[in-house]
């Protein structure tokens, strides 16, 4: 009997963090990895098969998620020289801080181009592939941060939100085309993600929010930067695409921030927002009455 050829999967966001994370992995593993980012083919494949047996199948488009036209000819580009496609593993996104107050409309749009319209491109150009298949899986990296407001993070929690509510309504309605959609919420790592963060370009010491979105960042980044490295969800996307049935959601990372995804369900509202309060040092003086926000833009 011929050997099955291996599972050909397509990593977004695969030039660093999550999804370089979960390229290399699944390689080593044996699946034929497409990794994609928008940065050149030949130079991601280059330095990522640097890292890896010489005899692991990986391969790398040039994909910019915030483009429709680039998400669709990397996809025709990956179907051409695979003749199908197994699995998505959606990584691509980035995050802002600053208060919803002094976000400009742009730096909204931005990240919501990214972190949620991103993934819907990548999925809607992918459907088509997997249906004609009848099988096939599209992982959807959230994020704890997708399960409870953050303070200082509103619009990436915002993307994340919408993210865990596509990936809801979509698994119903393609599981009866074969096809499983998993979402994974992990909470903090350690990636270039925190030294990738854009800032609200308004906050500054004039806003109102400066000292208590400092304090609160300070805390954020700490908790990044003490975290694991991000091998751990690469097992675990390995684990979903091996299983046979996997769950809608799977919730990664350390144990205090898993249980207040929990706790959150328990706790009345306005008690749970106390405990965050606390733990981001939100609890501090206020600011006073009249203090000056400036607008700002992206530049």
């Amino acid at each position: 009997m011929a050997a099955r050829n291996p599972d050909v999967v397509l990593v977004t966001g695969a030039s660093s963090g999550i999804g370089r994370a979960c390229a290399l992995h699944l390689a080593r593993q044996g699946f034929h990895v497409f990794a994609a980012s928008r940065r050149p083919a030949a130079e991601l494949a280059g330095q990522l098969r640097a890292l890896l047996p010489p005899s692991s199948q990986l391969d790398s488009v040039t994909m910019d998620v915030d483009a429709d036209a680039s998400v669709r000819s990397a996809m025709t580009q990956v179907e051409t020289a695979a003749g199908r496609l197994d699995a998505v593993v959606n990584c691509a996104g980035f995050g802002i801080g600053g208060a919803i107050e002094d976000t400009a409309d742009e730096e909204a749009h931005a990240i919501l181009q990214t972190n949620l319209l991103g993934t819907l491109r990548v999925c809607r150009a992918a459907l088509p592939i997997l249906r004609r298949q009848g099988k096939g899986t599209l992982v959807l990296v959230s994020s704890i941060g997708g399960r409870m407001g953050l303070p200082f993070q509103g619009l990436y929690s915002a993307s994340k939100f919408a993210v865990e509510g596509l990936a809801e309504s979509l698994s119903m309605e393609v599981r009866g085309l074969g096809v499983r959609v998993v979402l994974i919420e992990p909470g903090d790592f350690q990636t270039g993600f925190t030294d990738r963060r854009a800032r609200v370009r308004a906050s500054n010491e004039e806003s109102a929010y400066h000292e208590a979105f400092e304090r609160a960042l300070a805390v954020i980044e700490a908790d990044e930067r003490g975290g694991s490295t991000p091998e751990p969800i690469a097992r675990l996307v390995e684990r979903i695409l091996l299983s046979s049935r996997p769950r809608l959601r799977y919730t990664i990372g350390p144990l205090p921030e898993r249980l207040a995804v929990h706790l959150k369900s328990i706790l009345p509202g306005r008690a749970f927002e106390s405990v965050l309060r606390l733990y981001y040092r939100l609890n501090a003086s206020r600011p006073a009455c009249g203090s000056h926000v400036s607008g700002g833009r992206r530049g």
